[in-house]
Order: C-alpha cells, then sequence, then structure tokens
C-alpha cells in the first residue's frame, strides 16, 4: 500500500523546481482542456487509490503542456525527491500524471540506471587522472 501523498507537498517540490503553479480548481481541472491557459504551468488535485490511500495527481497546463508534463515527472523523480510518477492510471487525462512516493526497489533501479549513464564519463575521468599522475611523475624529476 503506497504511503499518503499530499497535493501541497507536491506542488511545494514543483514551485521549487521552477515550474508555475496555476492553482485551478479541481472542476477546471477535470474539464480536460489543457491547451486553453495562456502560461505553461500545472495544478495539483487530490486522488484516491482503489485500496483508500490519498495521493495526488499533477496536471500540466499550456500551450506547451507536453514539455511541462515532462518537466513535472523529471522533478519529481529526482533522487532527493523520491516520488514516482505514473501516466497509466484509469481515469487520468493524457495531461496529468499520478504521483506517489516511490519504494526502495525503484529508487535503487534509478540510482543503477544513473551509474549506467554515467560510466563512460568516469572512465574516461578516471583515464586522465591516470595520465596526468603519470605525466606529472614523469616531469618531477626533470626540475
Amino acid at each position: 500500500m503506497p504511503r499518503v501523498t499530499r497535493q501541497h507537498t507536491v506542488a511545494h517540490h514543483l514551485v521549487q523546481g521552477g515550474l508555475t503553479d496555476l492553482k485551478l480548481t479541481e472542476a477546471a481541472q477535470k474539464q480536460d482542456r489543457p491547451g486553453l491557459y495562456r502560461v505553461d504551468g500545472f495544478s495539483v488535485r487530490s486522488y484516491h487509490a482503489p485500496d483508500g490511500t490519498l495521493l495526488t495527481v499533477a496536471g500540466a497546463y499550456g500551450p506547451d503542456w507536453v514539455m511541462t508534463r515532462a518537466e513535472i515527472r523529471n522533478r519529481l523523480e529526482q533522487p532527493y525527491i523520491r516520488y514516482t510518477v505514473t501516466d497509466d492510471t484509469p481515469g487520468l487525462a493524457d495531461h496529468e500524471q499520478l504521483v506517489r512516493w516511490a519504494t526502495s526497489e525503484e529508487l535503487q533501479s534509478r540510482r543503477r540506471a544513473a551509474a549506467a549513464r554515467q560510466a563512460p564519463l568516469v572512465a574516461q575521468l578516471r583515464r586522465q587522472q591516470s595520465e596526468q599522475d603519470a605525466e606529472d611523475a614523469g616531469q618531477s624529476a626533470l626540475f
């Protein structure tokens, strides 16, 4: 069973990430017209999971709502924020995503994926450092 996800906490994380909170009413959010708004932003509302847990739905709005939706996912799935964002929940519109706390397995898999993405860069930096150390060691004998 997922932990309760409060909408004001989710909104706070998104605002701290530079997104604009449009503070739409729940009725306006359920109209399913994300492109109607002139400013790119988000709005959150509560959602009751089938098991009764209170979760949060974050919706993207504005002329470029698809990009805002991606920004919402990127911000909330940062390792220090620890949410999981899903968009396959029944009853949600295309511009909405369900936000819940990430499990430890999800966080570990994200860490492994990040390490795999960074592995080539880390190897290159280590190789450059070892070449620099070897070069420094050879030149120190000359002085």
